[in-house]
Formats: C-alpha cells, sequence, structure tokens
C-alpha cells in the first residue's frame, strides 16, 4: 500500500485489508510511505505496533510505481502473490481471499477489478458521478463496469509474484499511468489480465477543481507516455480529447475571420449541459449541475496533459528482448 499524506484514509483502508479472508500468518501488509507530512507516518508506526502482518517501509522515490517494487524488493521471497491496494479506498469483505480464488479458478497471471467513485461534500459527488460514467471513462470496463471477462487492463489489484517480477515490475520513471504500461508489458510477454467485475473498490476522488486538474493533466501526460512506448494501446476514447481539444483551439483562434468555427466549441458545451441538467433532474438536486464544470475539468486537463506529453519527452517503442525482471533485495524485509 503506497502512501503518502494518507491519514485521513490509512486505518479504514488497512481496517478493511486485515479483514480480507486471509490467514494473518500467510499475509504481509506493507505501507510504503513517500514522505507523509500530515500524520501518516505516526498512524503506520501504530499500526505496525498493533498488528503483527503489518510493515512499514520508507520511499525515498515517493511516487506510487517506486514503492509497490519497493515492497516487492523486501517481501518477494517469501510470498507468491502480490496485492496492490490503495490507502485512498474502501474495500468489500474477504477482498484478499476472493482475489486468490479468482486468480486460481481463472488461471490468470493478473486480476483487475472496477472503481467505483464515491463522494462525501456536492463537488466531490459530482466528480464520482462523472467518473462512473462513461461522460467521464469513455466506457473503460473497469470503471464502473458490470461485465466480468479477460481484458487489456483495468484496476491493479492482484499478481502472480512471478510474473509481476519478470515483467519488471512497475517502470519507476512512470508518475502516473504505470498500471497501463505495466499491462502493456504482462500480454506482450503472455500474461492474462482477467477482471472480475464482482470485485468492486470504493474510492473517494478528488475534492477540489484544482486538484483535479492536476490528476488528470498527471493521466494524460502518462498515458501520453504509454502510447508511444506501447502504439497498439492506443484507443479511440483516448484519441478523441486531444483532437477534440486541439479543434477547440483552432476554432477559438480563427472565430474573429470565421465565427462559425465556434460551432465545434458551442456544441460540445451545450452537450455537457444538457447532461448536467439530465442528472441534476434524475438526482433532484442543483447540486448536479456541478457535473458539467466536472467533466469540462477533467476532459481539458487530460488533453492538455497528453498533448505536454508528447512535447516534453522522447520515447522508445518497447520490445520484450528489453524486459529486465525484478531483482529481489535481500534482507530488507527481515529489517522492515
Amino acid at each position: 500500500m503506497p502512501t503518502l499524506n494518507e491519514a485521513a484514509h490509512l486505518e479504514a483502508a488497512v481496517s478493511d485489508l486485515l479483514g480480507g479472508g486471509v490467514e494473518p500468518g500467510a499475509a504481509r501488509l506493507v505501507i510504503v510511505d513517500g514522505g507523509s507530512t500530515d500524520g501518516t507516518l505516526a498512524l503506520a508506526e501504530r499500526l505496525v505496533r498493533e498488528h503483527a502482518s503489518v510493515r512499514l517501509l520508507h520511499n525515498p522515490a515517493r511516487i506510487q510505481s517506486a514503492a509497490v517494487n519497493l515492497a516487492v524488493r523486501g517481501f518477494g521471497h517469501d510470498f507468491d502473490v502480490l496485492i496492490r491496494c490503495d490507502a485512498h479506498a474502501l474495500y468489500p469483505p474477504a477482498f484478499c481471499a476472493r482475489l486468490l480464488e479468482t486468480l486460481a479458478q481463472k488461471q490468470a497471471d493478473s486480476v483487475v477489478v472496477p472503481l467505483d467513485s464515491v463522494g462525501r461534500g456536492p463537488l466531490q459527488r459530482a466528480v464520482a458521478r462523472v467518473s462512473n460514467s462513461p461522460v467521464g471513462t469513455g466506457g473503460a470496463a473497469h470503471r464502473a463496469g458490470h461485465t466480468s471477462g479477460f481484458v487489456d487492463h483495468g484496476h491493479h489489484a492482484a499478481f502472480r509474484m512471478d510474473t509481476f517480477r519478470n515483467c519488471g515490475g512497475y517502470d519507476e520513471s512512470f508518475t502516473h499511468n504505470e498500471d497501463a504500461e505495466f499491462d502493456c508489458r504482462q500480454r506482450a510477454l503472455g500474461g492474462r489480465v482477467f477482471l472480475d467485475s464482482a470485485i468492486r473498490v470504493t474510492y473517494h476522488p478528488r475534492a477540489s477543481f484544482g486538484g483535479l486538474w492536476r490528476q488528470y493533466f498527471c493521466y494524460g501526460a502518462g498515458r501520453s507516455r504509454t502510447a508511444r512506448r506501447h502504439p497498439g494501446s492506443l484507443r479511440v476514447r483516448q484519441i478523441a480529447l486531444p483532437l477534440h481539444l486541439g479543434v477547440s483551439l483552432v476554432a477559438f483562434a480563427g472565430s474573429p475571420w470565421w465565427p462559425a468555427l465556434l460551432v465545434w466549441p458551442a456544441a460540445y458545451l451545450g452537450l455537457l449541459t444538457l447532461v448536467a441538467l439530465s442528472w441534476a433532474v434524475q438526482q433532484g438536486s442543483l447540486a448536479a449541475l456541478l457535473t458539467g464544470p466536472v467533466a469540462l475539468v477533467m476532459h481539458s486537463a487530460w488533453a492538455t496533459g497528453f498533448l505536454a506529453g508528447l512535447l516534453q519527452r522522447r520515447e522508445q517503442v518497447w520490445r520484450p528482448h528489453m524486459t529486465v525482471p525484478l531483482r529481489l533485495a535481500e534482507g530488507l524485509g527481515e529489517q522492515a
């Protein structure tokens, strides 16, 4: 479980996972902290004292990809399955046991799950509403989907430890989209990814427009890298947003000479308005009108991040022969 300033969510997530249906001696819950300053570390240290199966590692790199790799290096000697967890989430009963069962039954190399967003205040609920709909996800199967089956990608949950290591683990140069990039390598090396739609994780999304913009900008930039490293992974829904942003910018720039160009961005804004009004009527709440601005921020931030990524960093197309297995670090787990 990577953490960075998750004091508000850590204890609830750990409580869910410790009741995950796996015998305490058969598992370790490794909190990997990236330098929290909000009390997360003190809370994690208390959880280590209270629960024999909880460990704490410090992650100088701060990012999630490095945190998961660090836990695998330290504890991969002793365990056959890796379950990646997020502190910013809540987990269903017997979460870990159900993942192990699906992993075995489906003979998969990894199991992914749907991510259902929920919010507390009006803005966070609007973010959750958009995140759970095709307006925010483009129809991605692992976002509020209800169909199980083998997929290209999903919200990461369980891996066979050997598969994760032999694929090289996460690429630690990725601050975002490391999961999708890993899945591209995993499938290219013969791995199979199974989405179990019955095992659902609840996620608390960003609760401010600024935080939402930064998050989706980084998502777009990360996807830009993955798309160039693995060209076959790009989907129409991911091309659509940068293309729309480019067309809209051209329309605004050319509108002083040809006002008809504004039809495109006006139609887009009109569509978002209609969707927001429809949701407001369905829910009987004016607060649902926030879904329009939320969708606008998510779309524009993701597209801006994608285009910025094209300009900021070059990528080499990945080939299977470039795989370097993730090595284990002797003694790290025992010292944790």
